[in-house]
């Protein structure tokens, strides 16, 4: 199999413990996705094929065939590609509308091709998605990924709604994670297999995924992170950490985060993580992989899908603490 650039060392672990088949499906993933952002001209088709080659974690289209498992066919290796197109299109527009010079420490099409050609390179990259979803003729996986997709945009919207606001409280907070990164894992679940258990599991790693990335924004440095340190401060996006750090230190509250730079970013960010939140919040992703992984208890797997989810559980932990 030829891997995606930058595969971090716990999706490395899951690849490692499995047998030949997951690699196999993988390699096929990775295929499809050089092909379905292949030919699109010397502009739209650079910048999709530079954001593919900026590599990733490809943690979704793994769930999708860890949940298909050993039997997954070419339907189930359609799914898992077009999952990771939408959550390439999402980080494309992300970048527009946080206006980010780097991501996973390379610069970002924003960045690089300006913002017009960014929101047309994620909009090409959505609609490679469900053409590959069409193509296959799996009318439940478009319906799966359409409403994950509706469901991403209500987050984004939350968060932006929320911006700059140190009032928004931890329940709302919840529910905007919910739907911006939880539905997408449990969404990958759900394409390989119809499971309410899945269902679970994958909403709580996906949960869990997001804390730590919030506490990893905090505690950096940005050579692991590839940004800097305090970025969501910067864009005055509410996250965890700075609520729960607030409930420790409340004159946290009376920051203006409209007033911040890159070196007042960090001195909140030590500020925040001298209140002890960022362990507090560790915490509490653990509580979430591990109540992801007992939810597994209740779907009927081979002992090697079940040993491989729970790896991909511990690894969404080890990568970020």
């Amino acid at each position: 199999m030829t891997r995606p650039s930058s595969v971090p060392p716990p999706v490395t672990a899951v690849l490692d413990a499995s047998s030949r088949w997951l690699p196999a499906r993988l390699g096929e993933v990775e295929n499809l996705l050089r092909e379905a952002t292949a030919g699109y001209g010397e502009t739209l088709g650079a910048d999709a094929a530079a954001t593919l080659e900026a590599g990733g974690k490809r943690l979704r289209p793994m769930l999708v065939l860890l949940c298909a498992g050993p039997k997954a066919d070419a339907a189930a290796v359609s799914a898992a590609a077009a999952i990771e197109l939408v959550h390439m299109a999402t980080l494309v527009h992300d970048d527009v509308l946080d206006a980010a010079p780097l991501r996973r420490g390379l610069p970002t099409v924003a960045a690089t091709s300006g913002r017009d050609r960014a929101v047309a390179t994620g909009d090409l990259l959505f609609s490679r998605a469900f053409a590959l979803l069409a193509k296959a003729g799996e009318q439940r996986s478009v319906g799966l990924l359409a409403d994950a997709s509706v469901a991403l945009a209500q987050g984004e919207l939350a968060q932006r709604q929320d911006a700059f606001d140190l009032g928004v409280s931890e329940e709302r907070y919840l529910a905007r994670c919910r739907l911006k990164t939880a539905r997408l894992f449990e969404c990958a679940c759900l394409l390989g297999r119809d499971d309410e258990a899945l269902r679970s599991f994958g909403a709580g790693i996906g949960l869990a995924f997001q804390l730590l990335d919030d506490v990893l924004d905090i505690s950096g440095p940005p050579e692991r992170t590839g940004k800097a340190r305090g970025t969501d401060l910067l864009d005055g996006t509410i996250t965890l950490p700075l609520i729960e750090a607030a409930k420790s230190d409340p004159a946290i509250r009376e920051v203006d985060l409209h007033a911040l730079d890159a070196a007042t970013a960090e001195q909140l960010c030590d500020r925040i993580a001298a209140t002890g939140a960022l362990d507090r919040v560790r915490a509490r992703a653990l509580e979430m992989a591990a109540d992801a992984k007992r939810a597994l208890d209740r779907a009927s797997f081979d002992t090697e899908q079940r040993q491989l989810l729970g790896l991909v559980a511990d690894g969404v932990v080890q990568r970020y603490s």
